[in-house]
């Protein structure tokens, strides 16, 4: 179950996934790179990352959101790369 909801996010976000990159017809985002300004690529993202880091309240999911809009590096754009500088910096925010 998803620890946040669309209305729960803080920033503004284009939320006109194109075509086969629209995760309500895949079922994800892109599994390649995170379009920071893309919702529903970031409200995905930002829930499987608090799964994986078995987050129990939403205020580590906005603070998660937090990051990836404010402090995360332009360079970083994979999924991966994202997740590793979460954890990473988790503590520095």
């Amino acid at each position: 179950m998803a620890l946040i909801n669309k209305s729960d996010l803080k920033y503004t976000y284009s939320w006109t996934a194109i075509g086969d990159d629209d995760p309500k017809k895949t079922g994800k985002p892109d599994s390649t790179l995170l379009s920071r300004n893309e919702g529903y690529e970031v409200l995905h993202f930002i829930n499987r990352f608090a799964e994986k880091q078995s987050f129990k309240n939403k205020e580590s999911a906005l603070k998660t959101e937090r990051m990836i809009k404010e402090y995360l590096p332009g360079d970083i754009r994979s999924h991966k790369n994202v997740t590793l500088w979460l954890q990473d910096n988790w503590n520095n925010y």
